[in-house]
């Protein structure tokens, strides 16, 4: 059964520059390292969330790999980097993990 771990973000309207900058950052960090978990970026054009969230997206075969890909996230120095420097624009933050119905 797959799971989905996601990261929600929501940002400050007026730092969105600066944050998406910073996104291509952690995208080409995640091109660089083999095995690191390779997500989708999506931004919401029409429903709850506001246009400034961010979500990242990430499918797993198992819930044991995707708690496996957060450690690998968690445990990156580059991440936590990049990370520490993108935190002062959010408003809000949040890490789901969705099972994937086959039904």
């Amino acid at each position: 059964m797959a799971y989905v771990l996601r990261f929600v973000q929501r940002f400050r309207p007026a730092d969105e520059a600066a944050f998406l900058a910073l996104e291509k950052k952690f995208a080409a960090l995640e091109r660089s390292k083999r095995g690191f978990p390779r997500g989708r970026r999506l931004r919401p054009y029409a429903g709850r969330e506001p246009a400034h969230t961010l979500i990242w997206e990430c499918e797993f075969p198992t819930l044991k790999a995707a708690e496996d890909g957060l450690a690998r996230i968690g445990a990156e120095p580059a991440h936590e980097k990049l990370l520490r420097r993108q935190i002062p624009f959010f408003q809000d933050a949040w890490t789901e993990i969705y099972e994937v119905l086959e039904l």
